[in-house]
């Protein structure tokens, strides 16, 4: 959990904000990358990722906040026909622009693990 504290005459006390709230900024912003998608880590095991709960922007996102300092690993899946690395890059940039904008947090550093590629006839069932 990211603590903020203002050592301020206008401070009226702390502020937290919750690793699943930055996971959620975090697969929010990389879900804006075209041909790109979060995925749930098989050791998941929150609610969402036992009962395969749909639309959870934070599903195989972890975050490390420590000293004011984030550290973000996103697990994705990429379309087929995607440039990996030019997604990639996207997503890093994308999710360190969003974590530090909306919460004030450093991100040291953004991890992509790209862990499978989603074929058009697999898109296409997905949606059905």
């Amino acid at each position: 959990m990211a603590d903020f504290y203002e050592e301020n005459e206008k401070s009226v006390g702390q502020i937290q904000i919750a690793d699943e709230v930055i996971a959620i900024i975090a697969g929010t912003a990389a879900s804006e990358v075209e041909g790109v998608e979060t995925v749930p880590k098989l050791s998941d095991g929150s609610f969402g990722g036992i009962f395969g709960k749909k639309n959870n922007p934070s599903k195989g996102i972890k975050v490390s906040v420590e000293d004011g300092t984030a550290v973000i690993d996103a697990d994705l899946a990429v379309l087929y026909g995607v440039r990996i690395t030019e997604a990639a890059r996207e997503v890093q940039e994308k999710i360190k622009n969003a974590v530090e904008n909306m919460t004030g947090l450093s991100v040291m550093a953004v991890n992509v693990n790209i862990s499978a590629v989603i074929t058009k006839a697999k898109a296409e069932k997905e949606e059905e």
